[in-house]
């Protein structure tokens, strides 16, 4: 059974810029309401009139919540148990800085756990149980290329993409009979805020012609999360360096990612 994207009500994180506001937008003229969350609350009310405008009768609702507090996420999930049920749940909110792990600030570090591991686990936590009791629903997380290969130079954020990877996949398997589907989106690079507020240490950064736009990031997840995909890994090149990956050796690979830090940590120290 497909997700009900459809006439259903879905629940966007991260939905003020980037692949959440394309998610948003391509979901608008087919979705009965959304509800969109982030922490930036003027962008979400802008993003939401534009939507209604466009589309007649659709119900938009804004919540600002920095998902990274627990105190605020407890307050968005009381509200949301108040209101219509979230048939579908859109996990994208996130973030990662590209920086050796010695040098990086703790306090960005927690926050990223607290925002790329835990809120998505505990909103998948309060919001599935009522799609299991309904037999159908929908979980779509945004992971990373990252959550299925490593690289030096964001120790923590892959950390937290090969969490999300290994989560979504146990969730998917426990969810198999229930109606609910479950689906993670594996991008590379994105053309988004996410990549220009990233703060970068190691001096290096992805070839351009490997990134993608977040408007087709985002009709590829729809696209496969609709297939009941397991794994979406929108872009042709990235779909092709992960399939490479995948068969070489690892202790080929070590190698290559230590000759890759070798130039980072010169880039910190001159």
């Amino acid at each position: 059974m497909p997700p009900a994207l459809d006439d259903g009500c879905v629940l966007i994180t991260g939905a003020s810029s980037g692949i959440g506001e394309a998610l948003a937008r391509q979901l608008a003229g087919r979705a009965r309401r959304l509800v969109l969350v982030a922490r930036r609350e003027e962008r979400l009310r802008a993003l939401a009139e534009e939507l209604r405008r466009e589309r007649s009768g659709l119900e938009v609702e804004v919540r600002r919540c920095d998902l990274s507090d627990r105190g605020a996420r407890e307050r968005l999930l009381d509200a949301l148990e108040g209101g219509p049920g979230i048939d579908v749940l859109i996990n994208n909110a996130g973030f990662g800085d590209q920086s050796l792990f010695e040098r990086a600030r703790w306090d960005k570090l927690e926050r990223m756990v607290a925002l790329n591991v835990t809120a998505l686990t505990h909103l998948c936590h309060r919001l599935v149980p009522p799609m299991v009791a309904q037999g159908r629903g929908g979980v779509l997380n945004l992971s990373s290329g990252f959550g299925l290969s490593w690289l030096p130079g964001l120790a923590v954020y892959i950390g937290t993409k090969h969490y999300v990877t290994g989560f979504t996949e146990s969730l998917r398997a426990e969810l198999a009979t229930t109606g609910v589907v479950v689906t993670q989106v594996c991008p590379g690079p994105v053309i988004t805020e996410f990549h220009d507020a990233a703060e970068n240490t190691t001096g290096q950064r992805p070839p351009r012609f490997v990134a993608i736009s977040a408007q087709q990031c985002a009709a590829e997840a729809i696209a496969g999360f609709e297939r009941d995909r397991a794994i979406v890994v929108p872009g042709f090149y990235i779909r092709n360096l992960l399939r490479l990956h995948a068969v070489t050796p690892r202790w080929l690979w070590r190698r290559i990612a230590t000759a890759l830090a070798r130039p980072m940590r010169a880039a910190g120290s001159a």
